[in-house]
């Protein structure tokens, strides 16, 4: 989310509409969806094609899907039937009960308590409101009905189930948060028939004012027991409201902390896994959060302090501009995060309260400290026992330097940010401003480390990376401590001015069986294109570094363009020569650790073609390149195609195999027709 780039995409045909959010399936790691209603689809992430995926058409129409970690995936029906998805699938035109008539499903949620999957939903008729709880696995479904609120109507639900009680909160029209407790029990079928007529009572949790001003929620999410979050908005007279993220303290009914959303949102609030998800003007904005126990000390603190919006206690909000918050609830001292994307919440300890330094209050009294100095000191703090805040701190410590390397040109600690990055699993995201200082510094040997461990380098740094590697000399690269891993055994290295190589041919599979089948001889001078490496071991190395990164071609596309005309051409003869390379095996597999696969050398050959390719076509230096790259691509399109004749045959023969019993022996003659 922190580099916006899209993993995947699925769409389906024209016309169809997806009518419930898709789900992921924990347990089979798939994807469940549904379109039009009934027709549920089931597909993985390798799968490209939505249309081909498994289809399956239900008998009923689908209100939502749950996937619970443990608990499968729960197929919810608007008439109210629910079957698990294994269930559902053994059948799909099984008929679903409807036990709900005449009413609306308002919303839903899905929980484990214990090794039961329990479903709430609750659904309005006639204003009138009713909470349903139901047990799939025991077939067992119990209906209340909810205490009406004069002049006030439920806007929305979320629950939670702690000690075999579920807690439903209602946010209602009346800006107040009313609490309602279901007990889950075993009932006899004549207590169920009395829970039918019910009455949930209800009792007043929240009264969501701020500074004299009542908050319009429009979303309300649990974080725990203790606390719950509100998006809303507050009056502004002559003005437009002002929408704001609010946190509150349950327990002691106190607002804990707010912030203005300037850029507007939808209305909706998601949270899952400590995570808040929101749409924040044109953007989607993650915050992290970390609840704790929370303290009398702590609300009361937080009480005083709440007459203000722009003044808080708890958390620094002064980065909202910049779509990556994140808000750690903490009891023990606070962990000061990156000051441009973090911000850091206690609700239990002052700083002052605190016996040590912590790591935000470390690294300022480092701030103006001298280079030795403050190199000795992270040294030591990462040292440290490991903690839950270590990815965090490490992340700070790494922005620390590179914060004095901006200042500082002269300052560069290459040795202790590359053993940070081999020896830490970090990864782009942590450290955002590491990659661009090493390029500034032309440190490559750090910038190789980066791009083989980190997993989510924007696609405008792996170009910048491309462009450096493909721009430095032979010379300068030699120089360097460059890991050669990845090139060492299968890059030709020149020896006394003579060429030593060693040809590989497993099964009588050569280039020169590729071209013997070529009806155009290639000429023996213009052969050295794929017979050599076009770069040296050190920058072969570097290369492949960036092969091996992750990308979206979306995103790469217009960089490549980019891309100066020689070093296109040098990379594609690169990418010419490792294709060469990996069709001489037959297993098309390059020796060495971390040596790229002939899929990302295909993808990137693709990719640099098509943004270049107008160039490659005016370039007289690229002519015999692209000939040679035709010729060869369509004798290896002949040499498969010349397989597939026989595959029928040589699937008989693996048969035969089969059936030919080990210990006998015998010469058997095949013809092949």
């Amino acid at each position: 989310i922190s580099d916006q780039k899209p993993l995947g995409c699925w769409s389906v045909k024209h016309g169809q509409i997806l009518t419930c959010p898709v789900v992921c399936n924990f347990e089979t790691h798939e994807y469940i969806a549904v379109h039009d209603d009934k027709v549920l689809r089931i597909w993985k992430n390798e799968d490209l094609n939505l249309d081909k995926a498994f289809k399956a058409t239900l008998s009923a129409e689908v209100y939502r899907i749950h996937s619970l970690p443990q608990g499968g995936a729960l197929v919810l029906f608007r008439g109210g039937g629910v079957r698990p998805l294994d269930v559902l699938l053994e059948a799909p035109q099984q008929e679903i009960e409807s036990p709900i008539s005449a009413e609306a499903i308002r919303w839903s949620g899905a929980f484990m308590e214990g090794q039961e999957p329990v479903l709430i939903f609750t659904t309005e008729k006639d204003k009138d409101f009713f909470v349903y709880v139901q047990k799939p696995k025991l077939n067992s479904l119990h209906k209340y009905k909810l205490e009406q609120e004069k002049s006030a109507r439920p806007l929305c639900f979320t629950a939670h189930i702690t000690n075999q009680t579920v807690t439903l909160l209602c946010l209602y029209s009346n800006n107040s948060v009313y609490q309602v407790l279901i007990p889950l029990q075993q009932d006899t079928e004549e207590e169920e028939e009395e829970k039918e007529e019910e009455i949930l009572s209800k009792s007043l949790l929240l009264n969501l004012s701020v500074s004299g001003a009542t908050l319009k929620g429009t979303s309300l999410v649990v974080l725990d027991k203790d606390h719950v979050a509100v998006l809303g908005s507050l009056p502004d007279p002559g003005k437009k409201p002002k929408e704001c993220l609010t946190i509150w303290n349950t327990k002691f009914q106190t607002l804990q902390t707010s912030k203005e959303l300037p850029l507007g949102t939808s209305g909706q609030l998601w949270c899952y896994e400590e995570k808040f998800f929101l749409i924040h003007g044109k953007v989607l904005t993650v915050i992290m959060y970390k609840c704790e126990t929370s303290s009398l000390a702590a609300a009361v603190g937080k009480l005083k302090d709440s007459q203000s919006l722009d003044v808080s206690s708890f958390v620094n909000w002064n980065t909202l501009e910049d779509e990556e918050l994140v808000v750690s609830f903490q009891s023990q001292e606070s962990v000061a995060l990156k000051a441009e994307s973090r911000m850091s919440l206690r609700s239990d300890r002052s700083t002052g309260q605190s016996g040590t330094l912590s790591v935000g209050q470390l690294l300022l009294r480092l701030k103006d400290a001298s280079n030795y100095v403050l190199e000795t000191e992270l040294k030591k703090l990462m040292a440290k026992a490991p903690t839950p805040d270590l990815q965090a701190t490490i992340g700070c410590v790494v922005t620390a330097l590179t914060d004095r390397c901006k200042r500082n040109p002269k300052f560069y600690p290459q040795n202790l940010l590359q053993e940070i990055v081999e020896t830490r699993d970090l990864s782009y995201s942590l450290c955002p401003d590491l990659m661009a200082v090493a390029l500034e510094q032309k440190d490559l040997q750090l910038l190789q480390i980066c791009l083989e461990r980190f997993p989510d380098i924007p696609e405008e740094i792996t170009y910048a990376c491309l462009k450096a590697f493909l721009s430095t000399s032979e010379d300068h690269l030699k120089g360097i401590d460059i890991n050669l891993d990845s090139a060492i055994c299968y890059v030709d290295v020149e020896c006394n001015d003579m060429e030593v190589k060693t040809e590989i041919v497993e099964n009588g599979f050569s280039e020169e069986m590729d071209q013997d089948m070529c009806d155009t001889k290639i000429p023996k001078e213009s052969q050295s294109d794929g017979e050599s490496c076009p770069v040296g071991l050190q920058k072969a190395a570097l290369l492949n570094a960036v092969l091996h990164s992750a990308y979206t071609e979306t995103f790469l596309l217009p960089h490549l363009k980019n891309l100066p005309a020689q070093q296109a051409v040098l990379f594609l003869r690169y990418l010419y020569y490792l294709y060469v390379k990996c069709s001489e095996k037959v297993n098309t597999t390059l020796p060495g650790i971390r040596s790229p696969t002939i899929n990302q050398i295909m993808d990137w050959m693709c990719l640099l073609l098509d943004a270049q390719f107008t160039v490659m076509v005016m370039l007289p230096e690229a002519k015999d390149l692209l000939s040679n790259l035709h010729k060869f691509v369509r004798a290896q399109v002949r040499f498969y195609s010349e397989l597939n004749k026989i595959e029928g045959s040589l699937r008989e023969l693996q048969r035969l195999n089969h059936l030919r019993e080990s210990q006998t022996y015998s010469i058997e003659v095949l013809e092949i027709i």
